[in-house]
Parts: C-alpha cells; structure tokens; sequence
C-alpha cells in the first residue's frame, strides 16, 4: 500500500488517492470547474502532506483537513491567525467554491448565505476591568 492509500484510506477517498493527496485533488477540481484558488499547497512531511490543504491570499488563509470516520472535508477561514468562518462539506468542489468566494471577496454573511454548512464564529468582547 502506498503512503498516499495508508494516510487516506482507499475506502473514503478513492479520488484523492488516484490523484496523490488533497492539495493535488482540489488545484484539479478548480483547474476543471475554472475557480480561482491560487497557489494550493500542502506541508512537505508526514501524513498530512496528503490530507491537509492551505490557500493562502490577501484576505487570510483556507485550512481543508479531511474527515478520517467519515468523508468530509473541514474547512477554517483564518484571518491573522483567528478562526472567521468554519464548516464541514462532503463534497470537493463545494471546498473549492468557498475558497473561490472568499478569494473573489465575499464577506462571511454572504459566504454563510451561500454555503449553509458554514458557520461565522462569533466574538465576544473581551470585559475590561474597571
């Protein structure tokens, strides 16, 4: 069994393995559906060089990890570090669609009007002592 296979499992993603991990599968899922997602890159060691994607641009980062019970890709919209927007979709190009919004400047209303399986994380406001 090849890295790619034991780190996937042929099981749940079939498709990622046949195209070497998930960077790989998503770059080509937005190459065929002419989404814009940049530059799709992956850390260079260990398992997760095929079950994790980053696309980084000017409005913050997309973190894709992949479900490992069950077919889903988890999806965090960062900005300078924090969390924005997160959501589970059980579907590639669906990942690939919010990655485009976002890239494309959707605000994360209408990401989550959009797509319903994501979530703005709420802030709250820090007390100050008084």
């Amino acid at each position: 069994m090849s890295d790619v296979s034991s780190a996937l499992g042929v099981r749940l993603y079939p498709d990622l393995v046949e195209q070497g991990g998930l960077a790989p599968a998503l770059a080509e899922a937005a190459a065929r559906y002419q989404l814009d997602l940049g530059q799709v890159s992956a850390p260079e060691h260990g398992r997760s060089r095929f079950t994790c994607a980053e696309l980084t641009s000017e409005r913050g980062v997309v973190c894709i990890g992949l479900g490992s019970q069950a077919r889903y890709f988890m999806i965090d919209l960062r900005v300078s570090g924090q969390v924005q927007a997160r959501g589970d979709a059980t579907d590639l190009l669906q990942v690939a669609q919010v990655a485009d919004a976002w890239r494309a400047g959707s605000t994360l209303g209408e990401l989550t009007a959009r797509f319903p399986f994501m979530e703005e994380m709420k802030r709250h406001p820090v007390a100050q002592a008084g």
